[in-house]
């Protein structure tokens, strides 16, 4: 009998809670007004969109005027760079965008094409830790850049950035600071008022809300210029009819997610810690990826040497656990992670990575079938990559 796979890969997306889908589905019933009329079917949802907007708000100590709704993290993280590098060439600013060499795809991108505004980028290093070189954006921000844009928590390895350090560095060198915080949301206490930070993204999918809702915290709207044109909602910073249902779907994950953290963290932590314990055990030559650096307790970063991921990740898919090669944006890319090329990690050892996540549905049980499938995949991944070279 073919049991249940055994999902490892919350990083890249959760299941959509209960709570979340009860909360939503009055939004795509009843309450189908849109938040802009006048009218008591407008009213309704307006009211459930503020009430959405309230709980984003609360969950990281932020102000409800300051939460625009996005599409995404990556639409999120478009809005933050490219916002800042616009407002910076109207202001007389240089539009450069400073990023770290390990962040998500969306903001390497998004940094990337500041060149379409006649702007640059500029791609900080990083650590064997995945730590930004303090020395260089020191140097970068000297040269008074429009944006500086650094990832809490990384979404391949787990690494935990000093945000607060990095903050404060932006801050007195009035430069804007962003930090993609899709990874750290469910697991680390986010208060944008205790961190001197500008901009903040958070995504739903992550966190057990749909797929297709996200906000960016703005601490100033004089921060950024819109990308996007029309109407004046969300104060014509991010316009066009919002997604109410995903709103308060994303409202209520992040409240959840914020009571929830106290006890899921070290449950989890505990669980990652013993799979990779058994791991190491019968697979002495793995190695944890920045297993001394900081790290959140759901995610954990592998490599094997001798294999290769699409093989390993194939092997682990057919023995019921699903698991991921990094990003899931990027997959299907023969390239080893820019994530691990970045931290300096050998060629032959990046090209086996695989990444397993941990969620509020992973239980001992799940860890033990991982556990028990790890060696058995790598075998399999190195007998293929044999026949392949031999």
């Amino acid at each position: 009998t073919m049991t249940e796979p055994v999902y490892l890969d919350h990083a890249a997306s959760a299941p959509v809670r209960a709570e979340v889908r009860d909360a939503m589905l009055p939004l795509l019933g009843e309450l189908h007004g849109n938040p802009s009329s006048a009218h008591a079917a407008g009213r309704a949802a307006k009211t459930a969109l503020e009430r959405a907007r309230r709980e984003v708000a609360a969950a990281v100590h932020a102000d409800p005027a300051q939460v625009f709704f996005t599409s995404g993290g990556t639409e999120a993280d478009n809005l933050a760079v490219l916002g800042a590098v616009l407002a910076a060439r109207r202001n007389g600013r240089r539009p450069v965008a400073v990023v770290s060499a390990v962040e998500h795809k969306a903001v390497l991108a998004a940094a990337h094409a500041a060149a379409a505004f006649g702007g640059t980028d500029v791609v900080l290093p990083v650590t064997a830790s995945g730590a930004v070189e303090l020395a260089s954006l020191d140097e970068s921000l000297a040269q008074h850049p429009a944006v500086v844009s650094v990832m809490w928590v990384n979404n391949e390895t787990g690494v935990i950035a000093d945000i607060a350090g990095l903050a404060a560095r932006c801050a007195a060198a009035d430069v804007p600071f962003h930090s993609d915080a899709v990874q750290a949301l469910r697991y680390l206490p986010l208060a944008a008022n205790e961190v001197p930070l500008d901009l903040l993204t958070v995504s739903g999918h992550k966190l057990g809300a749909p797929k297709g809702i996200g906000a960016l915290v703005v601490r100033s709207r004089a921060l950024l210029e819109p990308l996007v044109h029309g109407g004046a909602q969300q104060f014509a910073l991010r316009p066009g009819t919002e997604n109410v249902a995903g709103a308060v779907g994303l409202g209520v994950a992040m409240r959840i997610a914020a009571a929830e953290r106290v006890s899921e963290a070290p449950r989890l932590g505990a669980l990652r810690d013993a799979l990779e314990r058994q791991v190491l055990a019968a697979v002495p030559d793995a190695r944890i990826v920045a297993v001394e650096a900081p790290r959140v307790p759901h995610i954990s970063a592998i490599v094997v040497p001798g294999t290769d991921t699409a093989a390993l990740l194939m092997h682990l898919d057919r023995l019921g656990i699903c698991a991921s090669g990094g990003s899931a944006c990027t997959t299907g890319s023969p390239e080893p992670s820019h994530v691990l090329q970045a931290m300096g990690l050998p060629r032959e050892l990046s090209l086996g990575f695989v990444r397993l996540s941990l969620g509020r549905e992973t239980t001992a049980a799940d860890i033990a079938a991982a556990a028990a499938a790890f060696p058995e995949a790598v075998a399999r991944a190195r007998r293929s990559a044999g026949a392949l070279h031999g």
